[in-house]
């Protein structure tokens, strides 16, 4: 009986005739649109070039030394501690969390969890954490997320400085571009006053999915950014679409899409398989989900990811620790649910937007979340400089938290690549 029923799902080739006759009709203005805009930056080929040569170490060095040259010298420190190996290494780490049991512990390997800390809005917060990793020997995280606004960034040189810090120190990172819903998009919605408009979409409607991807060949064509924010199913598509005609770009869904169930992945990772490259690759490099998913749905989910052929492609960003305002119930930390999951499932990022909540909640000022959406200079103004600097370095503590208890498992981890 479930059989039979179970036949009715299978989907007629002729209904990929359709979406086709979409996609390759000259007349029809939702694709043309989207293929004027790359246009705007040359062919596939062209675009790639363009970004390979602004990715070049030497060339964002050289945006350094044209906006903010005082940050050469913090690059060059960088690098020289890198290249001097004064950062610790995995198997020394693991030595000094399990003693002499570390030369004999089989690691899971295969199951390494990636150790991501967001955001870090500042360029100066990546060097305060790198002198505490050498001073402590700590971690550096393999992944950091971003949520500074991009033309601040870009006019006072953090854009390219960070962007060279991540080859430096070898670790993957994700800008958020600002057409991400606060800006205006949605000329009836303001502040938390209007907050029940947002529950319809964070804020990207009408032309504003093209304004998006704009905004993202901008920045990969002059700084070689390729892993960007994604909030949108519509900017979902687009960058499914870009990456299907050749683009090398990437995307993380953010956890405002608001994935919390196995049916909206199945959906995402549809999409996702049914504009991947021939290759089997696709721009969707990470998948945020809500801070209310449980082991069960990624469990479920890890099944028919690995059937779609995307288990090494897509990586689960699961968040471990919240900012302690504005986002979340409090207190929230995961770390003992990853600890269960981490064996079994593959390719999941452990996300520490916060410090651990026992620490948070001492702060003179607690980790918030609507930080990220304010202004630099207003941050010197109010005086918050540093304490947002202390509420980073405790996302980074909180990271480094997860590592000794996944270490202590037996189970491995993704750091940035000065640790090797």
């Amino acid at each position: 009986m479930t059989e039979n029923i179970r036949e009715l799902l299978k989907i007629s080739p002729d209904r990929l005739d359709a979406i086709n006759a979409v996609l390759l009709n000259p007349d029809m203005r939702v694709v043309n649109d989207f293929l004027d805009v790359v246009a705007k930056y040359g062919a596939p080929e062209e675009i790639n070039a363009k970004a390979e040569e602004a990715r070049q170490l030497p060339n964002l060095l050289k945006k350094v030394e044209e906006t903010k040259p005082e940050y050469l010298a913090d690059l060059q420190w960088l690098q020289e501690q890198r290249d001097n190996n004064a950062f610790i290494s995995v198997a020394d780490y693991r030595r000094k969390v399990l003693g002499d049991k570390a030369d004999t512990t089989q690691f899971t390997d295969d199951f390494a969890v990636t150790l991501e800390v967001s955001a870090c809005q500042y360029f100066p917060y990546v060097i305060k954490a790198a002198k505490r990793a050498i001073e402590q020997g700590t971690l550096m995280p393999g992944r950091f997320i971003r949520v500074r606004k991009m033309k601040e960034q870009e006019e006072d040189g953090d854009l390219a400085a960070f962007a060279a810090a991540m080859q430096i120190v070898g670790a993957t990172y994700v800008e958020t571009l600002d057409t991400k819903g606060t800006d205006g998009s949605n000329i009836h919605l303001g502040g938390p006053e209007t907050i029940t408009g947002y529950f319809g979409g964070v804020g990207q409607p009408n032309g504003h999915a093209l304004k998006w991807l704009d905004e993202f060949l901008y920045y990969y064509t002059t700084y070689g950014i390729r892993q960007v924010l994604n909030i949108n199913p519509g900017t979902v598509l687009l960058g499914y679409l870009l990456h299907r005609i050749g683009v090398d770009n990437e995307f993380k869904i953010s956890v405002y899409m608001g994935n919390d169930n196995p049916y909206a992945a199945l959906w995402t990772l549809l999409g996702a398989k049914l504009f991947a490259r021939d290759d089997g690759t696709s721009p969707l490099i990470g998948f945020n989900w809500s801070n209310s998913v449980n082991n069960e749905t990624m469990e479920i989910t890890a099944q028919f990811r690995k059937e779609l052929g995307f288990e090494d492609v897509v990586r689960f960003e699961h968040h471990i620790t919240e900012t302690y305002k504005s986002i979340v119930i409090q207190p929230y930390n995961r770390r003992d649910e990853l600890l269960d999951i981490a064996d079994h499932v593959a390719n999941i990022s452990a996300k520490h937007e916060g410090g651990d909540p026992e620490i948070d909640q001492t702060r003179e000022h607690p980790s918030d979340i609507l930080d990220y959406f304010r202004d630099k200079s207003e941050v010197i103004e109010t005086g918050h400089w540093d304490a947002l600097e202390l509420n980073f370095m405790d996302k980074v503590d909180a990271l480094n938290k997860t590592a000794w208890a996944l270490t202590e498992r037996g189970l491995s981890f993704i750091a940035a690549d000065l640790h090797k």
